[in-house]
Protein backbone atom coordinates (compact mmCIF):
# COMPACT_ATOMS: atom_id res chain seq x y z
CA UNK A 1 0.00 0.00 0.00
CA UNK A 2 1.49 3.35 -1.00
CA UNK A 3 1.08 6.23 1.41
CA UNK A 4 2.82 9.29 0.02
CA UNK A 5 1.93 11.48 3.00
CA UNK A 6 3.89 9.39 5.52
CA UNK A 7 7.54 9.96 6.40
CA UNK A 8 10.07 7.11 6.21
CA UNK A 9 10.15 4.79 9.24
CA UNK A 10 13.72 5.81 10.15
CA UNK A 11 12.40 9.23 11.32
CA UNK A 12 10.30 7.70 14.11
CA UNK A 13 13.16 7.60 16.66
CA UNK A 14 13.89 11.29 16.09
CA UNK A 15 10.19 12.03 16.53
CA UNK A 16 10.04 10.18 19.85
CA UNK A 17 13.13 12.00 21.12
CA UNK A 18 11.72 15.44 20.20
CA UNK A 19 8.28 14.59 21.60
CA UNK A 20 9.63 13.29 24.92
CA UNK A 21 11.95 16.29 25.36
CA UNK A 22 9.02 18.60 24.58
CA UNK A 23 6.74 16.82 27.04
CA UNK A 24 9.37 17.00 29.78
CA UNK A 25 9.75 20.72 29.07
CA UNK A 26 5.97 21.10 29.16
CA UNK A 27 5.72 19.39 32.55
CA UNK A 28 8.53 21.63 33.82
CA UNK A 29 6.65 24.72 32.65
CA UNK A 30 3.36 23.42 34.07
CA UNK A 31 4.85 23.09 37.54
CA UNK A 32 6.43 26.54 37.24
CA UNK A 33 3.13 28.27 36.32
CA UNK A 34 4.02 28.40 32.62
CA UNK A 35 6.81 30.88 33.38
CA UNK A 36 10.51 30.34 33.12
CA UNK A 37 13.56 32.56 32.96
CA UNK A 38 15.43 29.90 31.01
CA UNK A 39 16.42 30.90 27.50
CA UNK A 40 15.43 34.55 28.03
CA UNK A 41 16.43 36.25 24.79
CA UNK A 42 15.40 39.21 22.66
CA UNK A 43 12.85 38.06 20.07
CA UNK A 44 11.01 39.74 17.23
CA UNK A 45 7.34 40.24 18.08
CA UNK A 46 4.67 40.86 15.47
CA UNK A 47 2.07 41.67 18.15
CA UNK A 48 2.65 42.25 21.86
CA UNK A 49 0.04 43.29 24.38
CA UNK A 50 1.65 43.04 27.82
CA UNK A 51 -0.36 43.23 31.03
CA UNK A 52 1.85 46.07 32.22
CA UNK A 53 3.66 48.35 29.81
CA UNK A 54 3.18 49.67 26.36
CA UNK A 55 1.76 47.47 23.65
CA UNK A 56 3.25 47.50 20.22
CA UNK A 57 3.59 45.80 16.89
CA UNK A 58 6.69 44.69 14.99
CA UNK A 59 9.39 45.25 17.57
CA UNK A 60 11.98 43.40 19.67
CA UNK A 61 10.96 42.24 23.15
CA UNK A 62 12.74 40.29 25.90
CA UNK A 63 11.04 36.92 26.30
CA UNK A 64 11.72 33.45 27.64
CA UNK A 65 11.82 31.18 24.62
CA UNK A 66 11.21 28.07 26.76
CA UNK A 67 7.45 27.83 26.17
CA UNK A 68 7.78 28.38 22.42
CA UNK A 69 10.59 25.81 22.18
CA UNK A 70 8.59 23.29 24.20
CA UNK A 71 5.54 23.78 21.99
CA UNK A 72 7.57 23.43 18.80
CA UNK A 73 9.23 20.24 20.06
CA UNK A 74 5.86 18.69 20.99
CA UNK A 75 4.29 19.61 17.65
CA UNK A 76 7.19 18.55 15.42
CA UNK A 77 7.94 15.41 17.46
CA UNK A 78 4.26 14.47 17.58
CA UNK A 79 3.80 14.96 13.84
CA UNK A 80 6.87 12.87 13.09
CA UNK A 81 5.78 10.07 15.46
CA UNK A 82 2.20 10.14 14.26
CA UNK A 83 2.93 10.31 10.56
CA UNK A 84 5.89 8.02 9.92
CA UNK A 85 5.47 4.66 8.28
CA UNK A 86 5.44 1.51 10.36
CA UNK A 87 7.90 -1.27 9.57
CA UNK A 88 5.03 -3.09 7.88
CA UNK A 89 2.60 -0.55 6.44
CA UNK A 90 -0.45 -2.45 5.23
CA UNK A 91 -4.20 -1.89 4.95
CA UNK A 92 -4.76 -2.90 8.56
CA UNK A 93 -2.28 -0.28 9.83
CA UNK A 94 -3.92 2.32 7.55
CA UNK A 95 -7.31 1.39 9.04
CA UNK A 96 -5.94 1.70 12.60
CA UNK A 97 -4.39 5.06 11.70
CA UNK A 98 -7.67 6.40 10.28
CA UNK A 99 -9.79 5.12 13.16
CA UNK A 100 -7.32 6.53 15.70
CA UNK A 101 -7.33 9.92 14.03
CA UNK A 102 -11.13 10.09 13.99
CA UNK A 103 -11.32 8.90 17.61
CA UNK A 104 -8.70 11.47 18.68
CA UNK A 105 -10.60 14.36 17.10
CA UNK A 106 -13.96 13.32 18.58
CA UNK A 107 -12.44 12.67 22.02
CA UNK A 108 -10.53 15.96 21.89
CA UNK A 109 -13.68 17.95 21.20
CA UNK A 110 -15.52 16.10 23.97
CA UNK A 111 -12.78 17.17 26.38
CA UNK A 112 -12.92 20.73 25.00
CA UNK A 113 -16.71 20.76 25.41
CA UNK A 114 -16.35 19.75 29.06
CA UNK A 115 -13.71 22.46 29.50
CA UNK A 116 -16.00 25.09 28.00
CA UNK A 117 -18.86 24.07 30.26
CA UNK A 118 -16.97 23.56 33.54
CA UNK A 119 -13.75 25.66 33.46
CA UNK A 120 -13.74 29.45 33.79
CA UNK A 121 -11.39 32.40 34.08
CA UNK A 122 -7.69 32.13 33.41
CA UNK A 123 -7.84 28.37 34.00
CA UNK A 124 -9.78 28.13 30.74
CA UNK A 125 -6.70 29.56 28.99
CA UNK A 126 -4.74 26.52 30.21
CA UNK A 127 -7.44 24.27 28.76
CA UNK A 128 -6.97 25.99 25.41
CA UNK A 129 -3.19 25.66 25.62
CA UNK A 130 -3.47 21.92 26.33
CA UNK A 131 -6.03 21.65 23.54
CA UNK A 132 -3.37 22.65 21.01
CA UNK A 133 -1.55 19.39 21.66
CA UNK A 134 -4.21 16.90 22.70
CA UNK A 135 -5.48 15.85 19.24
CA UNK A 136 -1.98 14.77 18.27
CA UNK A 137 -1.25 13.15 21.63
CA UNK A 138 -4.62 11.35 21.74
CA UNK A 139 -3.95 10.07 18.20
CA UNK A 140 -0.47 8.77 19.07
CA UNK A 141 -1.69 7.10 22.26
CA UNK A 142 -4.72 5.48 20.62
CA UNK A 143 -2.83 4.34 17.49
CA UNK A 144 0.01 2.76 19.47
CA UNK A 145 -2.44 1.18 21.92
CA UNK A 146 -4.37 -0.46 19.05
CA UNK A 147 -1.11 -1.64 17.43
CA UNK A 148 0.08 -3.12 20.71
CA UNK A 149 -3.31 -4.74 21.29
CA UNK A 150 -3.35 -6.27 17.80
CA UNK A 151 0.21 -7.59 18.25
CA UNK A 152 -0.69 -9.25 21.56
CA UNK A 153 -3.83 -10.77 19.99
CA UNK A 154 -1.70 -12.34 17.23
CA UNK A 155 0.62 -14.05 19.73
Amino acid sequence: MTTSYLLPHKWKTLGWVLLIIGLIGGVYLLFNDLESNLLKVPVFSIFDEPIIGQKGNFHIIENSFMDELTSILIIIGGLIVGFTKERIEDEYIAKLRTESLIWAIVFNYAVLFLGIVFVYGLSFFQVLVFNMFTPLLFFIIRFNFLKLKSNSDEE
